[in-house]
Parts: structure tokens; sequence; C-alpha cells
């Protein structure tokens, strides 16, 4: 693998070219990353609000539970 035909390394970097790609879209990609992490935030804390509030309709279900509370609960 090669890194270039470098015989001086004072030159001028611009020279060179690009090295790496899409130079300049950094800013964009950034802001990419955050909608998509954002997006992931939300779309998580639906899927476990929903299986949190199955699991407790299932747990007030066994324990005989009308209205929502736990036995055991302070009055």
């Amino acid at each position: 693998m090669s890194t270039g035909n470098f015989t001086d390394w004072t030159g001028n970097m611009l020279d060179i070219g690009p090295l790496y790609p899409f130079v300049g879209s950094e800013v964009l990609m950034v802001i990419i990353g955050f909608i998509f992490v954002i997006g992931w935030f939300i779309l998580q804390a639906r899927v476990e609000s929903r299986e949190i509030g199955e699991d407790l309709r299932l747990a007030n279900g066994k324990l005989g539970v009308t209205g929502g509370a736990v036995h055991g609960a302070a009055d």
C-alpha cells in the first residue's frame, strides 16, 4: 500500500491533493449523524415505553389489580 511518492516532506500539502474522501462535506456528515442519533433515541424511547406499558398491563392482570394501582403501594 502506497501513501504517495514523497521525496520531500517540506512541500505544500495542497499540492498533494485530498488526503481523505469527501473533503469539504464534514459539516453535512455531522448534521446527518446528529439527526440519525436523535431519531434513534426517539425510536428507542417509543419502543421501550410500549414494552414497559405491555409489561405493566400483564403484571396488573396477573395480580388482579384494577385501575393501574400496584399491590403494596403506599396509600
